[in-house]
């Protein structure tokens, strides 16, 4: 599948661009790969299958720097599966997002004066189906511009048909498994978009508000009273009992009594609960059953009337009082008012800063509502998701994200499934009409004057069911025998609890149904691996929000930096479970990292780098072998990583690998090489080329288009798409080989240092003896180390005017050279002066903080310690600069 194409030219600089310019490359080369069907999946393949079901995106959503992230790591993974020679599927897919598509549709609808109510269900929902086909799915063109090789032609959308199939058979299973049932339960409601939504749709922030100190009972401090504190002072309006610890002194003489409420005249009883902390505040609480989690659940404990005080869209409702039809933050201040007018009000702190949950897509505070609603039992379909992450059938990376999926699981809450919408899967129950209740699956029909229940299904039902739906679940298909259970899961850490415990909780759920365990071994779960990964932040480690202004549009830096340099510049942040920060400098140095390895490639190709069989590795030079042991052992490395997804580390490899010593060593080292010619020179030409071969396949699943291009440059071949992943070479590293080099590479390397202390220029030669090579075993390296440290061979009447020595691993080498009239000794004289005044400024300047015994006194020991390396480092300047002007003046 690499055979070379005789029509292109080979190991040819021409066959490339003139400098590398992504921008007029990576959106065609990326046709090319998907007209090619490079990412199709072949589910009668013959090879060991690897799959990954992409998170599927809202319809309604774009690229953010998440999905670049979660992207990239995908990509990476499919890319180097496919390389070793597995039959790859990457399916992708969009989610329906309910609320989130409804709200774009209905807004649209506003524009026109009108409401869903004005179309009907019916016709609305056409509507949206319009919305979706026209400007739905603006993230796929974006995945094309990342380089996704995702395979479109079994891409999924939540609401298709075979995806609402699967829902409806689920949902039947569990209904008729007393798994899924009705109840009037605390619910968080959105009164914008009148539905109860999800937990992960709850946004806390901190908000300034204001902490109330109401009096009930008797206003004669010597009549039975108790003060309680709320900021939701409306709901008031809804306690049915005040709450005390048993073990309250204060409050013992009082439980099991009465008081009647402040305004509504209903007689409240006072009971006691362990829940209560008696240390804080005044040690009672009010309790308001059917807007609030924890009251509701003291509601149940104490069988507590729980009137409903609010309607949808959040107006006070059924009090009798006069705040019926208020709204509930106009009622606020309302009730507050007339209770301070009585004497009820007996503190106030403002602003009192406390958090506030949110509703993500209405952006207005949610409200703790008593709701009747459709949940799913979890207690057991939670227990078969923690065991199977407890028994190894599904392994958690990082580990350490194991105690938080337990602690989840293993405390989980009924979960609400039904939303108060039109768009989304409509609940399959039927109602008759002498109140018949029935549960309609995807075969069957509901009997004739049966009306639906109105709900749709909470969006995460549907996309738990992705990993088999989306492969044709619940029929039997060749996909899902083929590549189901997949392989991996790749998600950030922050919706662990809700997406992929739902998928887990299904996924273990059906693991015997026989379309899904037919002729498969081993446990039977949605993925074998879960791959977390860390939020993305900004340069400075804050997270990245609208609020702040510190987001970064990926398509944004792939038009200034191209896709290769932001999927590096992910890739090399992402470890297990960590956090990554990024900016603009980020961005930078991986596109001149990119530049790098072009440039590179093409001086290769240039000096005729070419792949092909390798010489015995008798005819190599110490170089030669040197960069093919370092290259294995970077494959290795890169191996490992990846195997145990460190990106971050994989990358690190292979960017310290090809720009310090391919680049900077082993290049420099090959034009001595290919300037001796004939055999020499041939041999280096393959094993540059070689490295170069394997460098790029290494480095193709995280930078996929500029390592196409110089592949295909230097070998012909049809595409690194398909190319094979590089193997272990099976030879023992050479040490002698490896000791010469670092050897060398610190000759070098003091050399340019004496150099850069005489204020030589980089490209200015010098004339020099090389003393003890021969001792040092580096006699064949004479011209290597004379080219890179720019010496030239000593002249007749050749006076040596400094010398250096270097001790190495086996001798130390002297090196003496002529810089008589190298330098320029005025100027260097009037260099060495500016730099010692500013070492000695900053010398006098830590003395003197580190000599202030209030300093001392005050600042943190990591601050004390960074300003004594500054003293160091600025003596050492000082003495360094001193003695070189003694020098320079014949002192």
């Amino acid at each position: 599948m690499t055979s070379a194409a005789p029509d292109k030219p080979r190991n040819r600089a021409d066959a490339l661009p003139k400098s590398w310019n992504p921008g007029e490359v990576e959106a065609s080369m990326y046709e090319r790969w998907v007209a090619a069907g490079y990412f199709a999946a072949d589910a009668t393949s013959d090879k060991p299958p690897y799959s990954i079901v992409l998170p599927p995106p809202n319809v309604t959503g774009n690229l953010h720097m998440g999905h670049a992230l979660d992207h990239t790591i995908m990509d990476a993974l499919t890319r180097r599966k496919r390389m070793q020679g597995y039959e790859v599927l990457w399916l992708p897919g969009m989610d329906h997002a309910g609320i989130a598509t409804q709200t774009i549709v209905e807004k649209q609808l506003a524009v026109d004066g009108k409401t869903k109510e004005d179309f009907g269900r019916e016709l609305f929902i056409d509507k949206v189906w319009d919305w979706k086909r026209e400007s739905g799915g603006a993230i796929q063109w974006q995945m094309r511009a990342l380089g996704d090789g995702v395979d479109w032609s079994r891409d999924r959308f939540t609401m298709d048909d075979g995806l609402s199939r699967a829902v409806q058979t689920i949902f039947k299973r569990l209904y008729d498994a007393g798994l899924i049932y009705r109840a009037e339960r605390l619910v968080n409601w959105s009164p914008a978009l009148r539905t109860a939504i999800s937990d992960i749709e709850v946004k806390y922030e901190d908000v300034e508000g204001e902490l109330v100190s109401l009096r009930y009972g008797s206003l004669d401090d010597n009549e039975p009273h108790v003060i309680v504190a709320t900021t939701r002072v409306e709901t008031m309006l809804g306690d049915t009992a005040v709450a005390v610890h048993p073990d309250d002194p204060r409050y013992r003489a009082l439980i099991g009594s009465t008081l009647e409420h402040p305004i509504t005249g209903r007689q409240i009883p006072i009971i006691a609960d362990d829940y209560v902390d008696p240390e804080f505040g005044s040690g009672a609480v009010k309790i308001t059953p059917a807007h609030d989690p924890n009251d509701f659940e003291m509601g149940l404990r104490h069988n507590l009337p729980m009137p409903n005080i609010m309607d949808e869209y959040g107006r006070i409702i059924d009090t009798g009082t006069e705040f019926d039809g208020m709204d509930r933050f106009e009622a606020r201040v309302a009730v507050r008012e007339r209770l301070a007018a009585e004497g009820r009000v007996v503190a106030e702190k403002r602003p009192y800063l406390h958090s506030v949950g949110h509703s993500e897509r209405s952006g207005e505070p949610i409200e703790p509502r008593l709701s009747m609603q459709w949940w799913v039992k979890v207690d057991t379909l939670a227990k078969a998701a923690g065991d199977a992450v407890r028994n190894g059938d599904t392994v958690i990376h990082p580990a350490s994200s194991e105690p938080r999926w337990f602690d989840w699981v293993d405390n989980m809450h009924d979960w609400c499934i039904s939303r108060q919408l039109w768009w989304g899967h409509r609940i399959p129950i039927w109602y008759g009409p002498e109140g018949e209740v029935i549960c309609v699956g995807p075969d069957e029909t509901a009997p004739e004057g049966y009306v639906q229940d109105p709900d749709v299904l909470d969006t995460w039902f549907s996309s738990g069911l992705w990993p088999f739906s989306t492969m044709g679940w619940p029929d039997a298909t060749p996909e899902l025998e083929k590549f189901y259970p997949t392989s991996v899961l790749v998600t950030g850490y922050d919706i662990l609890f809700f997406w992929v415990a739902r998928m887990m909780m299904f996924g273990t759920y059906v693991a015997d149904d026989p379309v899904l365990a037919a002729g498969k071994e081993g446990p039977r779960v949605p993925f074998k691996d879960v791959f977390l990964h860390g939020l993305i932040r900004d340069q400075y480690g804050k997270k990245m929000s609208k609020s702040r202004g510190n987001g970064i549009d990926p398509l944004s830096w792939i038009n200034e930096y191209g896709a290769d340099a932001l999927r590096f510049t992910l890739a090399r942040g992402a470890q297990p479970g960590g956090d990554l920060s990024v900016g603009e400098q980020h961005a930078l140095a991986s596109r001149s990292f990119v530049t790098k390895l072009f440039n590179a490639t093409k001086f290769a190709l240039m000096n005729g780098a070419r792949t092909g069989e390798l010489p015995d590795r008798a005819q190599l030079t110490d170089a030669d072998r040197w960069i093919l042991d370092r290259l294995e052992e970077v494959r290795a490395e890169v191996d490992s990583a990846f195997d145990g997804y460190e990106f971050g580390k994989a990358c690190e490899a292979l960017y310290h690998f090809a720009w310090d010593e391919l680049c900077d060593w082993y290049l420099e080292l090959t034009k001595v090489q290919f300037a001796e010619e004939g055999a020499r020179a041939e041999t280096t030409q393959v094993v540059l080329g070689t490295v170069l071969d394997a460098v790029l396949r290494l480095l193709h699943p995280v930078i996929p288009f500029v390592t196409e291009s110089l592949w295909q440059a230097l070998t012909g071949g049809e595409s690194l798409v398909i190319a094979a992943w590089p193997q272990s070479s099976g030879v023992p590293t050479d040490q002698v080989s490896a000791q010469r080099i670092a050897d060398t590479q610190r000759l070098i390397t003091e050399i340019r240092r004496f150099r850069g202390d005489q204020g030589l220029a980089d490209k200015q030669k010098v004339a020099a003896k090389l003393i003890g090579l021969d001792v040092a075993g580096l006699t064949e390296l004479h011209d290597s180390v004379a080219n890179l440290a720019r010496l030239t061979e000593p002249g007749d009447g050749f006076a040596a005017t400094a010398t250096v020595e270097v001790r190495l691993s086996g001798a130390t080498v002297t090196v003496e050279l002529d810089t008589s009239g190298a330098v320029d000794l005025d100027a260097e004289r009037r260099r060495l002066e500016k730099d010692l005044a500013a070492a000695e400024k900053e010398l006098a300047g830590t003395t003197a903080k580190l000599g202030n015994e209030a300093f001392l006194a005050k600042a943190p020991e990591p601050v004390v310690a960074k300003i004594k390396d500054r003293q160091t480092v600025a003596a050492a300047e000082v003495a360094r600069i001193g003695a070189r002007l003694a020098e320079l003046s014949g002192k």
